[in-house]
């Protein structure tokens, strides 16, 4: 019996913090609930398995909860703000690992992704998320994956500590700008929140140069080989392009610094030439317990952040000028943008419709554009054009404003230039390369390339010819982009706008009443 009711709590205590843990964004829940049924092998339970994917593309399940629903700090964009009153309830680090190990026997998961409320103060709490981790690790023997958030505050000796157990260590920016969180969430300092990025950027580098691995991407790239290939590609490809980039680039890369500056301080946009952020540096210990260890890595999947996107007054560009910054001072592996929900209806925030979600999409697009295809934010934006036509993809908003540099003769475009194009990706554009050895390319052999011609068609020629007899004018390409973006639709007789659907053979429509 008393097994029984222990059992209700933790279900109860699994229902409260898997929900609370919904906002902390790296993955997608997945809402399942599905019994066994006496013919099917295995089940599904809801309450805290989310879906993440991992470098190769594969989609595994995670246990995504929160220690604590507890907290201190009065944020006012969070459910659990200490002001809010709402049922509190807290794990034990001996809970979590049994919930773990029960989930990944059945089959339910393949790793744990942890955060926490701040009890009664953050050493206190990151060293309950270490011991959390420090059991799974050595009594329970758990070796799956492990994300597991740090707690800003909290001491250098135990972010260390815990660093050496998990595999990914993210600290939230949780808002794009210093301004913006000394507003909403006034509790959080900056310093505190930069000091552990740069512990464990600097404990990654000095773990894999002590293991022989100096590279932040290897070891999360299946093909290396391929990897600095292509980069190296994209850097000579660059380099010929630079007849465009002249006399424009100084600039905006330091109004875009600038930006960044504005945003967070010399400590992101500076990086380590920064004399403030050396000053910060010098009070980090430095890490030598760990590098003992020839069996463990310090954060080996690297480290992340996410930023509450909507909550203030920010533009685009602010946005992805920090993002730019954090990626290349602070090597991070991912940043996620989580869009704003008025969870806590507070009158000094903003009265949305509904979430941002749409705004949010589109700068995870920008968000690749920088990682994966070498564009800059002061390319993608500027000053004068802060905000993305949220209409249209961010490639293809860059692309209309660069009508210069079109069209694009496919069979004879470098690497860099190709990839540039709307609707031509990483995999299409190295089978262009492939392919164009052997034939001179024509726009059906794109199409079986898989480069999505509806938004190519306009930037491209093959053979000297585009597909179409094109006007090259930016409000012509434009107003045909966003009508492919949007759903299709319908005028009513009653002046209402339908979209389009599915009929069913099961519909009531048609059917004979009598």
């Amino acid at each position: 019996m008393r097994e029984i009711l222990q059992m209700d709590r933790i279900m109860e205590k699994l229902t409260i913090l898997s929900a609370a843990a919904r906002y902390d964004v790296a993955c997608t829940s997945s809402g399942v609930q599905r019994g066994g049924d006496g013919t099917h092998t295995g089940n599904a339970y809801a309450s805290g398995i989310c879906h993440a994917f991992t470098g190769d593309g594969r989609c595994i399940s995670l246990l995504k909860i929160l220690y604590t629903n507890d907290c201190i700090y009065d944020c006012k964009y969070c459910r659990n703000r200490c002001s809010n009153d709402v049922k509190r309830v807290s794990f034990t680090p001996e809970e979590i690992c049994k919930l773990t190990m029960e989930f990944y026997r059945r089959n339910y998961i393949e790793g744990l992704f942890l955060s926490s409320g701040i009890l009664h103060s953050p050493d206190y709490t990151m060293g309950l998320l270490y011991e959390t981790l420090y059991l799974l690790r050595t009594k329970y023997h758990f070796n799956g994956y492990i994300h597991v958030k740090g707690i800003p505050g909290a001491s250098a000796d135990l972010l260390e500590l815990t660093g050496y157990l998990a595999d990914r260590m993210s600290v939230n920016l949780e808002l794009p700008t210093a301004d913006a969180l000394r507003q909403i969430a006034p509790n959080k300092v900056r310093k505190n929140i930069l000091s552990p990025m740069r512990q464990l950027q600097n404990g990654i580098r000095q773990s894999r140069e002590f293991h022989g691995v100096s590279s932040m991407k290897s070891r999360m790239y299946l093909d290396e080989k391929t990897y600095y290939n292509q980069m190296a590609e994209m850097k000579e490809s660059y380099a010929r392009l630079q007849d465009y980039h002249d006399g424009i680039a100084a600039i905006r890369e330091h109004k875009a610094r600038q930006s960044a500056v504005q945003s967070w301080g010399e400590e992101i946009a500076g990086g380590e030439n920064s004399s403030r952020v050396r000053n910060v540096q010098k009070k980090l210990p430095q890490i030598t317990r760990g590098l003992m260890r020839p069996d463990r890595y310090f954060v080996p999947a690297g480290q992340s952040t996410q930023m509450v996107i909507g909550a203030s007054d920010e533009s685009d560009y602010q946005i992805i000028s920090v993002s730019e910054a954090l990626y290349q001072k602070f090597e991070m592996k991912r940043i996620f943008y989580s869009a704003f929900i008025n969870v806590n209806h507070d009158s000094s925030l903003p009265d949305l419709p509904g979430p941002p979600l749409l705004r949010e999409h589109r700068l995870y697009q920008a968000d690749f554009l920088l990682r994966f295809y070498g564009f800059r934010a002061d390319e993608l934006l500027s000053e004068k054009n802060p905000n993305f036509n949220e209409q249209i993809d961010p490639k293809c908003n860059w692309a209309v404003h660069h009508l210069e540099l079109f069209p694009v003769e496919i069979n004879r475009a470098d690497y860099y230039t190709l990839l540039r194009v709307p609707g031509i990706g990483t995999k299409s554009a190295r089978r262009i390369m492939a392919a164009r050895r052997y034939a001179k390319l024509d726009f059906s052999d794109l199409k079986k390339i898989g480069v999505v011609l509806k938004r190519a068609v306009y930037f491209i020629t093959c053979k000297g010819k585009m597909m179409y007899h094109t006007r090259m004018e930016e409000g012509y390409i434009t107003r045909n982009l966003m009508y492919q973006e949007r759903p299709m639709q319908m005028l009513l007789s009653d002046g209402t706008v339908q979209t389009y659907e599915q009929l069913s053979l099961f519909d009531d429509r048609g059917k004979i009443v009598v």
